[in-house]
């Protein structure tokens, strides 16, 4: 009897080491799918890096940072959009743990200019707020800010809108109110919330080039200019910097290289404990809401192979393929750049990208890569291959 509940407890210990085994990624494969779809008129530069037992052991750029500018490296710096939502979420879960506010404190209780309809910000809680479950329509007010409109003053305007839902109880995507939680962390700390950010997370991750606002961001040594692809001409053309999102910080205000996107997954995988505990990313990457929207654009547009689509604190969970591997993740979206970061949290791997244009045929980079790290069947996610579908 002692023998087989041996045999029991090492078939369970073989069994959950198969499950979280990552397969090697095939670099010399990745970088030539990668160099052919740099060549793509619709690309201009593009920065990957994978993560795999935890370390980074690819890192590369491709293309230029504008069509007369410089190639591309692994140290160019590339605004993150609205990865900057996992940002701002990992600086408030370190504030929890260290005990300085807590997740169900009230919106109110920190005087922020954020109202929301039948003073939902007096019952509304910071998990709430992270989670995108304020009861207002998705991108509440995004146009008013594209037109120069002031983040607070737009907040406050928000309590003039209909109620779509009780708040706590539905999932609409948020940039001007999700802001909110820069002021918050600001009241808390007593210094701006790009300050508290640079102190807990981009300097003890080793994070050198990333920063905030438009300034830092033409400021560093190498940077991508944004493009934008037009209707009748498949060539993207160079666009100025816009500052709108660069003033709601929290929501969509960081640069960064690949390399400081690929050191920000590591820590999310846990594998930055002094800085990033356990228990924090856990209560980050845990699940509130179901998203039906997200997941309807992932069965459309890539036949299901994430499912699930839920979505945590700042951070998307997902099920990856047939086998439902759980993974987490972000995508961003400003103009003239997209940002894409996926991993695996148990298996210390991943996949981020940054590039300086509006193009989405990167979206396919993370199936690629994750699919050679669960050691599915290669599938030509990036169209590359003639008479091949995704």
């Amino acid at each position: 009897m002692l023998a087989f509940r041996l045999f029991g407890v090492f078939a369970a210990a073989l069994m959950l080491a198969a499950q979280s085994f990552a397969a090697p990624v095939d670099h010399d494969v990745l970088d030539e799918r990668l160099t052919r779809l740099a060549a793509d008129t619709e690309i201009v530069g593009l920065a990957v890096a994978v993560i795999e037992d935890g370390e980074i052991t690819f890192a590369r750029g491709y293309g230029v940072t504008r069509f007369d500018g410089e190639p591309v490296t692994d140290q160019t710096v590339f605004r993150w959009a609205s990865l900057s939502k996992g940002v701002a979420s990992t600086a408030v879960g370190k504030m929890v743990t260290d005990g300085q506010l807590a997740l169900s404190d009230t919106i109110s209780k920190f005087k922020t200019s954020l109202r929301l309809p039948l003073g939902g910000e007096k019952v509304g809680t910071l998990d709430d707020l992270l989670s995108h479950q304020i009861g207002i329509v998705p991108n509440a007010y995004d146009t008013r800010l594209e037109d120069g409109g002031d983040p607070a003053q737009i907040r406050k305007a928000l309590g003039k809108l209909k109620r779509t839902c009780v708040v706590g109880e539905c999932h609409t995507y948020q940039n001007v109110a999700f802001d909110a939680i820069a002021e918050v962390v600001a009241s808390v700390r007593g210094v701006d919330f790009e300050e508290v950010v640079r102190l807990d997370l981009f300097q003890p991750l080793g994070m050198q080039d990333a920063s905030y606002g438009l300034e830092a961001l033409r400021g560093s040594y190498s940077w991508a200019e944004p493009h934008r692809k037009r209707r009748v001409d498949p060539k993207p053309v160079r666009r100025t910097v816009n500052r709108s999102y660069y003033r709601v910080p929290a929501a969509g205000g960081v640069n960064g290289s690949i390399r400081d996107l690929a050191q920000f997954a590591r820590a999310q995988m846990g594998l930055e404990p002094e800085i990033l505990s356990p228990d924090t990313l856990a209560e980050l990457h845990t699940p509130r809401v179901y998203t039906r929207r997200e997941q309807s654009s992932m069965s459309r547009r890539y036949g299901g192979h994430l499912r699930d689509a839920r979505y945590a604190l700042g951070w998307r969970v997902y099920k990856y393929g047939k086998p439902g591997y759980r993974v987490v993740g972000h995508r961003g979206a400003v103009d003239g750049y997209r940002s894409m970061i996926l991993f695996d949290p148990e298996r210390n791997a991943g996949v981020v990208a940054l590039w300086n244009s509006n193009s989405r045929k990167p979206v396919g980079i993370q199936f690629e890569v994750m699919d050679m790290v669960y050691g599915l069947d290669a599938k030509d996610w990036l169209q590359l291959d003639a008479g091949t579908s995704d």
